[in-house]
């Protein structure tokens, strides 16, 4: 299966691969700025938590150990890095990190790390919507 079949917004003009697959790391590591381990509640969490918890309101308290506050939008925000938080219905399912340049860049599962020029690019499938923006000082 490829990431097109995976990810029904993704297109070729709006995307480009940039790390062969892994396991070693997952979304939420990625965005959080560690490679070094794979990122979920009983296997490895900034903050104490159950294995159970995969809700989006134990994603955004992890973050916001981390320094992050929620914030209204996607947009470009001079001197912050924000975050996408995707859900369906009260689970979390992603999570990816804005450039500075605007685009935003995923860890995609298994799969290869992405840049998409837009949040919506990975939406549908599997990862659902974006349920909530953060940000914190660079």
């Amino acid at each position: 299966m490829n990431l097109f079949d995976l990810f029904p917004n993704l297109t070729a003009d709006n995307h480009e691969v940039t790390s062969q697959k892994t396991i070693k790391y997952n979304c939420i590591a990625w965005a959080a700025r560690n490679v070094d381990r794979w990122w979920q509640p009983g296997v490895f969490w900034p903050i104490q938590s159950s294995r159970e918890d995969i809700g989006i309101g134990n994603l955004v308290a992890a973050f916001k150990a981390l320094g992050y506050e929620e914030c209204d939008d996607g947009t470009l925000d001079d001197g912050f890095e924000k975050l996408a938080i995707y859900g369906s219905g009260l689970m979390y399912t992603h999570a990816a990190r804005q450039l500075p340049d605007g685009r935003w860049t995923s860890k995609l599962g298994q799969l290869e790390d992405i840049t998409h020029w837009t949040t919506e690019a990975i939406e549908g499938g599997d990862y659902g919507e974006v349920v909530q923006f953060m940000k914190r000082p660079t």
